[in-house]
């Protein structure tokens, strides 16, 4: 799942606010630095996707990627991501990125940063 409105599995005190969901361009991704860790916000659709903001395999950050048809491209060496999954799809890149469940909430993007994504 890549947005949910009320997921009661996740408890409010556990939830942590990225950003405004009317703060997101579907051609510019978004990010959001918290407690020192960084995330990028994509927006594809009416979708919301979180991931690690610094790509695996270099210092490029994919809130500054390019993306289509849910994949972004890291701006450093052009390699590219599922932001559903994280997993890599097209080298260099090899290791996945870390992924999270963003929870929209009365137009706010939340996620639980304890709680990423199993790859």
């Amino acid at each position: 799942m890549t947005m949910a409105t009320n997921n009661q599995s996740m408890r409010d005190t556990a939830l942590t606010q990225l950003c405004g969901f009317d703060q997101l361009d579907e051609d510019e991704p978004l990010r959001a630095e918290i407690d020192g860790f960084a995330y990028a916000v994509f927006k594809v659709g009416e979708m919301v996707f979180v991931t690690a903001d610094l790509c695996s395999h270099g210092p490029g950050f994919l809130s500054e990627g390019y993306v289509e048809d849910c994949q972004v491209e890291c701006p450093f060496h052009q390699g590219k991501f599922d932001l559903r999954t994280g997993l890599p799809t097209a080298p260099p890149c090899e290791v996945p990125i870390q992924t999270w469940t963003p929870v929209i909430r009365d137009g706010i993007v939340f996620i639980d940063p304890a709680s990423p994504n199993q790859i």
